[in-house]
């Protein structure tokens, strides 16, 4: 077997390769490459699983980043077992293949309790006290103290969040050629985030992202360099393209209006009950997964969905089966919206009731995808001295909350999901050396052109 890496540089395409890209520019025209037809949706939960087995949603049932649990009656997002993928990985075929292949898993998604040889992933301490602490779980456990004794503690709050830098992405490419160095893994996966940061702040803006092409190109550099001088085959690939949004569309308020969603007050704060709502939308980016709960309504509900500007098609039934999205997990009706549009999962109509995890980082709590995470309130000029002052009251041993995060979801300016309407907004699958030489290939073709190349 041949000693492989497959670099994930979310977001890249064609589009942004040139000449803010230098290293990548000339990886390619080394090499061969591809652009990758995306799953729907093309999100990164659901496009890794394909990648990593060979499936279509229907088959492995990651439908999205999250979905609706149906037994719990509650919306979860980011989860991170790996048996929720209901389809053998890549590595499990290539065990039987050869009982001397390794393979090492750096922070690709659904990351803990596989059956890869060594893994990392982001898992934060939560502390009695409220506090976050980052942290990182990892197999074989000795992993994590290696890394973080030689790189530092894992810089969580700038992998998401309002403080997303390079430094998570150089972070995690150090780690993974430390574990290189002391276990040569035969196949190495490895995510490098940087790019889905300031793409989503900013769209496709160049005089604003040229730097963060520049800083990925960096790093990307650096694990050429540390691979190619162990004679393996590289593969850069990314999971979908971010395009320019300038729309926001609000679901669960339409359906709310007409009835559809239940809520909960508490202490004067809307939550939304799931369990006890006759229909809600799951935002997932530029798609939702609609569930609703009396079949006899679903027409009824599709309707009201697709008549909202933004909503480009709503699926059901043999459609969501010709996309390969029909799974249990699967909403029963799935919104994709418009070009320049995109879903937020807000449902409450008056910010005053907003919930509190709103204005807060908190992909666990929230019914949706929340992009404005990483945005603070462009209006407020003493942002981060109100954070400065938090964080020390924290430390400090006092309770407080990070409550800076605005609702106004028109400053996303770049999203995805959907299928972009220009192939060079499509995701890309570059390699050093030469396959079939097909310019385009399917996301479920992923595994495939991986196991060859470990099989050369």
């Amino acid at each position: 077997m041949r000693k492989t890496v497959v670099i994930n540089v979310v977001g890249l395409t064609q589009r942004l390769i040139g000449e803010h890209t230098p290293v990548i520019s000339a990886f390619a025209k080394s090499g061969s490459g591809s652009t990758i037809s995306p799953v729907l949706p093309a999100v990164t939960c659901t496009a890794q699983s394909t990648y990593l087995t060979g499936k279509w949603p229907s088959e492995h049932g990651i439908v999205g980043n999250g979905w609706y649990f149906k037994e719990e009656c509650e919306v979860k997002f980011w989860r991170q077992s790996n048996r929720l993928v209901q389809a053998p990985k890549i590595w499990d075929e290539l065990k039987g293949l050869d009982p001397n292949f390794t393979c090492a898993n750096f922070f690709w998604w659904y990351n803990m309790y596989s059956n890869a040889d060594y893994s990392m992933t982001p898992r934060p301490n939560y502390l009695a006290d409220g506090r976050k602490i980052p942290d990182v779980y990892s197999h074989p456990a000795a992993l994590r103290d290696r890394a973080q004794e030689a790189l530092g503690t894992f810089p969580l709050f700038e992998f998401w969040g309002p403080k997303t830098s390079i430094r998570s992405s150089q972070w995690i490419a150090d780690a993974a050629m430390m574990a290189d160095v002391a276990h040569d893994p035969t196949l190495t996966f490895i995510y490098l985030p940087h790019l889905d940061y300031n793409l989503q702040r900013h769209g496709l803006d160049f005089g604003l992202i040229q730097k963060d092409l520049r800083e990925i190109d960096r790093v990307v550099g650096q694990l050429l360099d540390h691979y190619q001088k162990k004679d393996a085959h590289i593969v850069l690939l990314s999971e979908y393209g971010i395009t320019n949004v300038h729309r926001p569309v609000h679901l669960n308020r339409v359906l709310r209006s007409a009835g559809h969603l239940a809520l909960r007050v508490e202490r004067g704060l809307e939550l939304l009950d799931a369990g006890a709502s006759t229909a809600f939308a799951v935002a997932d980016h530029q798609v939702a997964h609609i569930y609703v709960k009396h079949p006899e309504r679903l027409e009824e509900v599709r309707a009201l969905v697709r008549a909202q500007p933004g909503v480009e098609r709503v699926l059901s039934g043999d459609e969501l089966a010709q996309l390969h999205l029909d799974h249990d997990r699967c909403g029963d009706l799935v919104a994709i919206a418009e070009d320049g549009a995109w879903f937020t999962y807000y449902f409450w109509l008056d910010d005053a009731k907003a919930p509190d995890y709103a204005r807060m980082v908190d992909i666990h709590k929230k019914p949706g995808y929340d992009p404005v995470e990483m945005m603070t309130d462009p209006k407020d000029k003493w942002v981060m001295a109100k954070v400065g002052a938090r964080l020390l009251k924290k430390k400090l041993g006092f309770r407080t909350v990070m409550d800076i995060i605005p609702l106004e979801a028109e400053l996303i300016k770049g999203s995805h999901g959907r299928i972009p309407e220009d192939v060079e907004d499509h995701p890309v699958f570059i390699h050093n050396v030469t396959l079939d030489g097909a310019k385009t290939i399917s996301a479920t073709a992923v595994y495939d052109r991986i196991k060859q190349l470990v099989l050369d």
